[in-house]
């Protein structure tokens, strides 16, 4: 059993740390918008609770006693504490801010173009898109992230949203030269710097485990889908973010031959999980993952 906080009236605190910043009763008072009166009659409360005299008292003056001088060291940080905890309280009551990690490649490719129907279920609510994903560890100040794994992330909560498979797309040009994956070559196979995994998981299961990609590198997904799209060669895609080039015909899956890469969950800390701009976002975000943009 826990034992009772023996706590001294906050008043009685208040009105101490006021007249010790002060130097007097009646500039405490006027900070407090109280009288000099209750100031000191507060002040000596506070002092017969502890057992122990805080101020000296003379006709114009008024000075700390030693027990007062260590009263008042101690006692204002934790006053500035209390003020900061009751900010941080109250803004998030009011706040109707929603902060999303998400990778780059996924914003651009799938978040961003549905925003709109989220802004219109949820107009009062204030997004911000920020850089995140499974590059990026979970920042607390999010209110939720989008990224790609196992469904494993300690200390938070895991929705899976849908697959993540990896499926070869390219050009509609070049698509129409690829008949089957042993067309493929080394010098055409487009990479991804974070994710050196990618082709051989797909060449493996494809039956060309001694091919190595061998195309130019980047840095995102996004930058090398673009460079698909533009011709430069064959890049591995993510779904669903590429559902939506591929609809379009922006990209093409040449052999619609794809292999699992774990799947995209929301992930979110469980004390915003009744936060409102957080369960607007999550119903959202829910119907979202089950609709193709269009």
């Amino acid at each position: 059993m826990l034992a009772v906080r023996r706590l001294p009236h906050l008043n009685g605190l208040r009105a101490f740390d006021a007249a010790a910043r002060c130097g007097s009763f009646a500039a405490a008072g006027a900070e407090l918008h109280v009288s000099a009166a209750a100031v000191s009659r507060m002040v000596r409360v506070l002092e017969q609770r502890l057992g122990v005299a805080l101020f000296e008292r003379g006709a114009n003056r008024l000075r700390l006693t030693e027990h007062g001088r260590t009263f008042a060291v101690g006692l204002s940080p934790i006053l500035d504490a209390l003020a900061q905890l009751t900010d941080q309280v109250k803004a998030q009551a009011g706040s109707r801010a929603l902060i999303v990690g998400v990778g780059p490649t996924f914003a651009v490719r799938w978040l961003i173009p549905r925003l709109p129907s989220f802004q219109l279920a949820a107009p009062d609510i204030d997004v911000r898109i920020t850089t995140g994903g499974a590059a990026a560890p979970f920042a607390d100040d999010w209110t939720c992230g989008i990224t790609l794994g196992n469904g494993s992330w300690p200390g938070l909560v895991a929705e899976r949203l849908f697959d993540a498979d990896l499926i070869p797309v390219c050009a509609p040009r070049l698509a129409q030269r690829l008949k089957s994956p042993r067309q493929l070559k080394p010098q055409m196979l487009l990479r991804v710097a974070h994710a050196p995994e990618d082709w051989p998981r797909w060449l493996g299961a494809a039956g060309l485990a001694d091919m190595r990609a061998a195309g130019p590198t980047f840095e995102f997904y996004g930058q090398a889908l673009q460079a698909a799209s533009d011709g430069v060669g064959v890049t591995l895609g993510i779904r669903p973010y590429i559902d939506d080039d591929v609809a379009a015909g922006r990209l093409v899956a040449p052999f619609g031959f794809s292999v699992p890469k774990g799947g995209w969950y929301l992930v979110y800390r469980a004390r915003r999980s009744r936060q409102p701009p957080f369960l607007a976002f999550q119903r959202w975000l829910r119907q979202a993952a089950g609709t193709r943009l269009g």
